[in-house]
């Protein structure tokens, strides 16, 4: 099962790389990840997704939180959260499909942010299906690149 984890951690060098030796430690594979800076300079948010049944999620959590450099750490799987995920991708845009790949990304909700003489940059956010569902759209016209984020989450606000 997959499983989305967000940890707060101190934002100095060296920590993220006892994040990731933890998980290769273990044998545990991290399938995406995404780090940046909170609020406070201080402090990042590290958000990784990896898989694993609860045992191995609780095992996970556990190692995670005994890092001197972790301040929290939560799985975002068993909450309500939002999660999102950015790509970059190079299309071929030549004379017959550029209006196509234009109604495509309009479709999506993305937008080109650079326009060469045969290709057009799109960017388009959102959750992994829908990322998918935009690359398998586009394949067939003719894909040359692809560039994609981690994964980010956030958790819902409380209903009250």
């Amino acid at each position: 099962m997959r499983h989305t984890i967000s940890v707060l951690l101190q934002n100095k060098p060296g920590v993220l790389s006892r994040v990731t030796g933890l998980f290769s430690g273990r044998g545990f594979n991290i399938d995406s990840l995404s780090v940046g800076e909170t609020l406070d300079k201080e402090t990042s948010c590290l958000t990784l997704e990896t898989h694993g049944d609860d045992s191995i999620i609780e095992q996970i959590t556990k190692q995670l939180h005994k890092l001197i450099d972790v301040i929290k750490v939560t799985d975002m799987s068993e909450h309500d959260h939002v999660e999102r995920e950015m790509v970059l991708i190079r299309v071929k845009a030549e004379a017959h499909t550029r209006a196509e790949v234009l109604r495509i990304v309009d479709i999506f909700r993305g937008k080109v942010v650079d326009v060469g003489p045969k290709s057009y940059v799109v960017e388009l956010t959102g959750d992994k299906n829908k990322i998918q569902a935009v690359i398998d759209i586009l394949r067939p016209i003719g894909i040359q690149e692809i560039v994609r984020t981690g994964t980010i989450a956030i958790t819902r606000a409380k209903k009250s």
